[in-house]
């Protein structure tokens, strides 16, 4: 029987469905029940203050997964058993409570019984107070509220804290969030937002090619060298080193002095030197020549530019006579205590001694509205903004972090709704709650530290941090995943990873150097790309488990399209450590084999996309492998990785027709993620001796569907076409040839 009881407070035990989840809830702990059994925990204190922390209670005996801040700009996910492994900057607490024992052994296997349920934990915002989770040696779980500002204090905070619970655990979070939105009202759920349209398009990101050294002529040269491999990509990100800057506490001549690199700041909001005519080639006179000339020959749809939230890494110059308007000051960041006991980040550290140029708060609408409309009238299209959790630190006199916060945001996207018509703005290093609860309009946001091609042990990491901070910025944002390198190691690990992360797919190649055979992979020939439906995430039997360091556990992620699902399965194990993490000495030698299972039952409302006439069974085909099974919702196909390998499992409902035929699209068999092509599904009988399954298709090369019968033939946009079936295993493949338009295929038997 399934409890539907609130949380609530009873003789010194926090409940939720009847059971126990915090014993030793001190008194001043106040539970405001919410609504749809939902709650706010919050506190009193005798002392007003600008920075609380407040015992919630002991958690003991129950599995759990948080994603906290490791370090001021992302988060990344923790597990444990107990309070005291709940690391300070915690943002999700999600917990695992099954109705047999509290504590279940790490080597169980399978999906999770019917009993259990998650019980889960947000900390939001308050007013001027955001709030975290931490805990302490003693297994206590506390919430810290802070503002940021010492002159901005209370006594009480009533509803920093969010409870709820659920069966399961997408729908609880999901749920949450839309609670949340409608109760707090500073942010929306990514249901009501617009989505930006270069996300269905391939891109590429300058950063990782040139780094600050960017100029025309390299853009021109990697445009070009995509164009050649028969790749190219429809949207560019020009990254930092476009801006006209100056780094004052840098001499002409003499060795740069570590860390004053990021006290680099602004001086016009027009584009450097480099992008005019007297360093350039003759083609480029200025930004708005050289955009409009790479759009017309290299077909680019959109065209970003960077920026930080302050301007620049180190704000704004205030002595700029470009600048003064604006009310530019000097202002020393001061960080979180919870921010500096993680990991220390140089940036903040940095600008601690030399400051950040900031402009009033009053004045930044006016800022981005001249910045955003001349680059629109130069025909930029969008603009990823980064650096932005560094306003948290220089909330002190501005009335604090959250206010800031909001303010510089709500202007962000005032200005960007106004000059670049389709909502095209990507968030960047913004993982904390400030920036999460604010994002009214804001619709990308970047989900992990960078993509560093130069770590080897930090590929393994990108990939389940991202997976696991979807679960809760892929509520609110969609992820984005980064860049990569398509020529590189980890290409492929990297390149399925975004294939079902149904995020944007863009490369950060250096010119020439690129591998067109996994791009082919990944995007189709007029540029497009097969977008998954909704953010990639852990499948549910991976919540709770450390796929980098346990040494046991693969990762699997789920995600759905029109009318299949898609599980990506990654060996994550021996090829790095999390931060705060103790370091795995000496990685193995030799790639850690792995072996786990996949099941249709991985990919969540699945059935969602199933239709009427599923029969309950799927078609399972595996990327790599190119194999293809028919499974029960249930059933199961064994798998087995070595380090930083990878596969991919299209899963597609079968369909029983009224004629008795089970048919099953998989989709364009040379895609990662195959499903992604399949639009649409009909049926009807011609005659009393013909009957018609057609499928709306997109995209061109080996096209597969299962089917336990052959079809007498086969009609693609009314012409016959020839195919190969496999009798054994039901795989009927064909060739679509000629441009990636919709087609209709007709299979009539």
């Amino acid at each position: 029987m399934t409890i539907t009881a609130a949380p609530c407070v009873n003789d010194g035990c926090l409940m939720v469905r009847g059971k126990v989840v915090l014993t030793h809830v001190p008194t001043n702990i106040i539970l405001s029940p919410g609504i749809s059994g939902a709650a706010f925990l919050g506190s009193t204190s005798p002392i007003p203050t600008s920075r609380h922390v407040f015992t919630l209670g002991i958690l003991e005996g129950y599995k759990h997964l948080c994603l906290y801040r490791f370090k001021i700009w992302w988060m990344i996910p923790g597990y444990g058993k107990s309070g005291s492994e709940i690391p300070l900057e915690t943002q999700l607490l999600l917990l695992e409570i099954k109705e047999e024992s509290v504590v279940e052994d790490d080597d169980s296997s399978g999906p999770p019984t019917p009993t259990t349920f998650y019980v889960l934990f947000l900390p939001v915002l308050d007013g001027d107070f955001r709030t975290s989770l931490q805990g302490t040696p003693a297994n206590e779980l506390q919430f810290c509220a802070e503002s940021g500002d010492a002159n901005v204090q209370n006594s009480q905070i009533l509803e920093p804290v969010f409870i709820n619970s659920g069966d399961n655990p997408f729908e609880l979070i999901k749920n949450s969030i839309k609670i949340l939105e409608k109760h707090k009202g500073t942010f929306r759920h990514i249901e009501n937002k617009k989505i930006p349209a270069h996300l269905d398009w391939f891109g590429w990101c300058t950063w990782d090619a040139f780094y600050t050294e960017v100029n025309p002529q390299g853009i021109k040269e990697g445009l070009q060298s995509f164009s050649d491999g028969g790749c190219s990509p429809r949207y560019l990100i020009i990254d930092d080193g476009w801006q006209d800057t100056v780094n004052e506490f840098q001499k002409e001549g003499e060795p740069l002095i570590e860390g004053t690199q990021f006290a680099t700041r602004l001086v016009d909001i027009k584009e450097n030197s480099k992008f005019k005519s007297s360093e350039s080639d003759a083609w480029c006179n200025n930004l708005h020549e050289f955009i409009n000339m790479i759009k017309g020959k290299y077909g680019l749809k959109y065209v970003y530019v960077w920026h930080a939230l302050t301007g620049y890494w180190g704000g704004v110059l205030p002595s700029s006579e470009t600048m003064k308007k604006y009310n530019p000051k000097i202002v020393y960041p001061i960080q979180s205590p919870g921010n500096i006991g993680n990991l220390r980040d140089i940036i903040p550290d940095s600008l601690e001694k030399y400051g950040v140029g900031i402009i009033d708060p009053q004045k930044i609408f006016d800022f981005y509205n001249d910045l955003h409309s001349y680059l629109s009238s130069n025909g930029v299209d969008g603009v990823k903004v980064d650096a932005q959790n560094l306003i948290e630190t220089l909330g002190s006199g501005f009335g604090g972090r959250v206010l800031l916060t909001r303010r510089y945001q709500q202007a962000l996207e005032q200005s960007t709704s106004r000059n670049f018509k389709d909502n095209n703005l990507i968030c960047c290093m913004s993982h904390n709650s400030d920036s999460i609860y604010s994002w009214k309009t804001s619709t990308v946001a970047r989900a992990s530290e960078d993509f560093m091609p130069r770590e080897p042990t930090f590929q393994t990491l990108h990939i389940a941090s991202v997976a696991f901070n979807s679960l809760l910025l892929g509520e609110i944002v969609v992820p984005d995943w980064d860049m990569f390198h398509s020529k590189h190691d980890t290409a492929e690990f990297h390149g399925i990873a975004r294939a079902i992360g149904g995020c944007a797919v863009y490369v950060s190649d250096k010119p020439g150097n690129h591998d067109f055979e996994i791009l082919r992979k990944l995007v189709l020939p007029d540029g497009s790309v097969l977008r998954a439906k909704h953010a990639g995430r852990p499948t549910r039997d991976c919540l709770f488990r450390d796929p980098v360091m346990d040494g046991k556990s693969l990762l699997k992620i789920w995600n759905l399209n029109k009318l299949s699902g898609v599980v990506g399965v990654f060996n994550c194990q021996g090829a790095g450590s999390w931060p705060l993490k103790q370091t795995i000495k000496d990685l193995p030698s030799t790639p850690l084999v792995i072996s786990g299972n996949v099941s249709p039952c991985d990919v969540d409302f699945i059935e969602h996309v199933a239709g009427e006439n599923w029969n309950g069974d799927f078609a399972v085909y595996a990327f790599n492998s190119g194999s293809l099974s028919r499974l029960p919702m249930n059933g199961n196909i064994k798998v087995t990785l070595a380090t930083l390998k990878c596969e991919t499992f299209t899963i597609s409902p079968i369909r029983v027709s009224g004629e008795g035929v089970h048919f099953a699209p998989i989709g364009l068999l040379d895609m990662y993620n195959s499903g992604g092509a399949v639009e649409s599904i009909d049926e009807n009988m011609k005659n009393s001796s013909e009957f018609i399954i057609k499928i709306k298709v997109r995209g061109c090369g080996r096209f597969g569907v299962y089917t336990s019968l052959k079809p007498r033939s086969c009609m693609v946009d009314m012409e016959e076409e020839e195919f190969i079936y496999n009798s054994e295993n039901g795989l009927l493949t064909l060739d679509l040839t000629g441009d990636c338009n919709f087609r209709d295929i007709e299979f009539i038997y």
